[in-house]
């Protein structure tokens, strides 16, 4: 495990790597800031994981900053836990496929007839 990687939580949405970069660098040499974009729309997710130097200099910024307000929100700061193992994504099953929904009742039906007579009862 690395003890000098840190997960930030609870970032504002408008929060840029540089931003995250000069404000820790306040506890030492950041080796690598890592925000976390959705996929999709390429905004970002609200956390990032960023990596000191030395663990010392993380355990510094856990203290400096866990708890403090940065752009409006109350950081989360602490060591990176290990990813998680997790399945590949084709071994995951997935949901199946949505209901018929609910009981369509009888609904008749109007039955056929010529095109040509449904023309005439509206002139």
């Amino acid at each position: 495990m690395n003890e000098s990687r840190l997960f930030v939580g609870n970032l504002s949405y408008q929060t840029m790597e540089n931003d995250l970069q000069e404000y820790f660098s306040q506890a030492g040499v950041v080796s690598s800031v890592n925000l976390m974009l959705d996929k999709f729309t390429g905004k970002s997710r609200g956390f990032a994981f960023i990596e000191f130097a030395s663990m010392d200099e993380a355990n510094k910024a856990v203290e400096m900053f866990h708890n403090k307000e940065f752009q409006g929100r109350q950081l989360t700061v602490n060591i990176a836990r290990p990813r998680e193992e997790r399945a590949p994504r084709a071994d995951r099953g997935g949901g199946g496929g949505g209901g018929g929904g609910g009981w369509r009742g009888d609904r008749g039906g109007g039955g056929g007839g010529e095109r040509g007579d449904r023309r005439e009862r509206y002139r």
